[in-house]
Parts: structure tokens; sequence; C-alpha cells
């Protein structure tokens, strides 16, 4: 599980996870790199559980086909018919600053 993990932990699971998909899709790591829009040394830095930007880290799962697995991780949430009706096709910008709810 990766809730007891230390984030450095977690990013070394994810750089090996992300080298495992690109050698199991026969891909060198300057092509990774060239097909992401990232640097080499992006694409090494990862994979050595070190950290990247966000930015980059989209680019590396988009050009391994990956993005899916973040469609799981934030999925769109449910809206109670109450709250439809209220919004009435208006998205929320901002929370509400009542904090004695």
């Amino acid at each position: 599980m990766w809730k007891e993990k230390s984030n450095p932990s977690i990013l070394k699971e994810i750089g090996k996870r992300i080298q495992r998909e690109r050698l199991r899709q026969d891909i060198t790591q300057a092509c990774l790199a060239e097909s992401s829009g990232v640097s080499l040394i992006v694409v090494q830095r990862i994979e050595k559980g070190m950290s990247i930007s966000l930015q980059n880290l989209l680019g590396i799962l988009r050009a391994l086909n990956m993005l899916e697995g973040l469609e799981q991780l934030f999925p769109e949430p449910p809206i109670s018919p109450i709250l439809l009706k209220k919004l009435s096709g208006k998205t929320r910008k901002r929370a509400s600053k009542n904090i004695y709810k």
C-alpha cells in the first residue's frame, strides 16, 4: 500500500513502473523523451525515482499511453439531483466561505 510509503519511495516505485512499461513497449529512453516532449535527463530522473514536474510526467504518461490511469485516480464526482437542479447549468468556481457547516 502506498499510503504507508514515504514520498521518495513512491517516486521510486513510479519510476520503476514507467521504466518497466517503456521496456515492455521496447522504447528507448531517447525515443520516449522525444515523443513525450521532454529531455532525456527528465526521463532518466523519473526512472531513478527523482522528482519531475507534473507537466513532464503527463507528457511521459501520454507517450506511453498510460493517461487512463489518471482518469481512474481523479474520477468525476457524482452530482446529486438536488445539487444538479440548484446549479441549473452553472459550475461552481469556488467553495463557500461558510466554515460553520
